[in-house]
């Protein structure tokens, strides 16, 4: 067995997250006997001396059966209201199927302007760790209820990564309904009568070369594109992936012999700097020379005056905004020391040549993460 499937299997502290397929169907909503048995696997790796978060899809798929809805809705108000219905039916499903072991659950809605914004991304993670602490089950969803189109997660795999590295956890699971990451759609054959090849592990980009990821299917918003993206999110955080079907998610949970993994970068990322790459909203962008772009994506140093040539969006010091050469290529990330009218009116300047109030980097060194 690999070292990463060897850590994973014995990782302390693990969230795991559940697709939508894994959990409902279309004629007949939540089912329950599914539930159960992923909460018997869940209930072995605790047991095991494991720390358990879970990230549930399946609001809005539990709520569409209820509400005598054919397929799943497109427009936010109704999906909106498919998860008002389906998160108390997904809540006490996994309260019911957990109670069999004496285990309390306890749930926990997140928008993404939880995890943007640093006072809520700090009470979320106290919350996550007292539950933990109480020996409960955090099961986490995105609150779809609240959420609209503009501050969404976007699907369940990235509010997943992101949770991983909230919560400092050891691994990441994603189960749903695939096996591991193919390079293409296992369930076709290619025009030479070639089927997809299973990836069984993902150590750099180089492994991800010529795969082809697709979107989700009927009831989810994911897909294998956005549990791609979430795996390499995971990974570059600093907490490695394993991506199985939520039919092995005993063997998955208790050896990690299945599916693919994905390794983690060697060094973890702070949790300021993941927040500034990963979960933070860039409120606007600031232009760079090409001297600069070389300072702060490839030096590691510090913005200053001189190297900005422009300024895009209205945005305060302590916001995050991207960094980006003349053609909107994004570069960099980080937080600025001004805000847009002060870097607007000192571009181009060199430090001696500014007030002593002004004479400092734009973005600190320690703010800025490379992308």
């Amino acid at each position: 067995m690999s070292e990463v499937r060897e850590y994973i299997a014995h990782a302390r502290s693990v969230v795991i997250k559940i697709g939508s397929s894994a959990l409902t169907d279309l004629a007949d909503g939540l089912d329950k006997a599914r539930l159960d048995r992923l909460a018997d696997a869940i209930e072995a790796r605790m047991r095991a001396g494991s720390d358990v978060i879970v990230v549930s899809s399946g609001a809005i798929g539990a709520g569409i059966a209820p509400l005598g809805l054919k397929k799943r809705p497109t427009d936010l108000a109704t999906k909106q209201a498919a998860a008002s219905v389906g998160q108390l039916a997904l809540a006490h499903a996994w309260g019911t199927s957990f109670a069999r072991y004496d285990r309390t659950v306890g749930q926990v809605l997140l928008t993404a302007d939880d995890i943007s914004n640093r006072a809520h991304h700090a009470n979320a993670q106290r919350t996550l760790d007292r539950l933990r602490s109480l020996g409960a089950v955090a099961v986490v969803n995105e609150n779809d209820t609240v959420a609209t189109n503009e501050i969404r997660f976007g699907d369940n795999d990235r509010l997943a990564a992101l949770v991983a590295h909230l919560a400092g956890a050891d691994a990441l699971v994603l189960l749903s309904d695939v096996d591991g990451l193919y390079d293409g759609d296992p369930r076709k054959v290619s025009e030479t009568g070639e089927r997809a090849r299973f990836i069984p592990e993902v150590s750099g980009p180089e492994d991800l070369d010529g795969v082809i990821a697709g979107s989700g299917g009927a009831l989810g918003t994911g897909g294998m594109a956005s549990k791609l993206a979430a795996a390499r999110l995971s990974a570059d955080a600093g907490v490695p992936v394993l991506l199985a079907s939520a039919e092995q998610a005993g063997q998955a949970l208790a050896d990690a012999s299945v599916g693919t993994v994905f390794a983690a970068r060697p060094e973890r990322l702070s949790a300021r700097k993941f927040w500034v790459r990963h979960a933070a909203d860039a409120r606007g962008q600031i232009v760079l020379d090409d001297g600069a772009v070389a300072a702060v994506s490839r030096r590691r140093r510090s913005l200053l005056a001189a190297g900005v040539v422009g300024v895009e969006g209205r945005f305060s010091d302590g916001d995050v905004v991207e960094l980006v050469d003349t053609t909107g290529r994004i570069h960099a990330r980080g937080v600025v020391a001004f805000d847009s009218d002060d870097i607007s009116s000192m571009m181009g300047a060199h430090s001696e040549e500014l007030p002593a109030d002004l004479a400092r980097p734009v973005i600190h060194a320690d703010d800025l993460v490379p992308l």
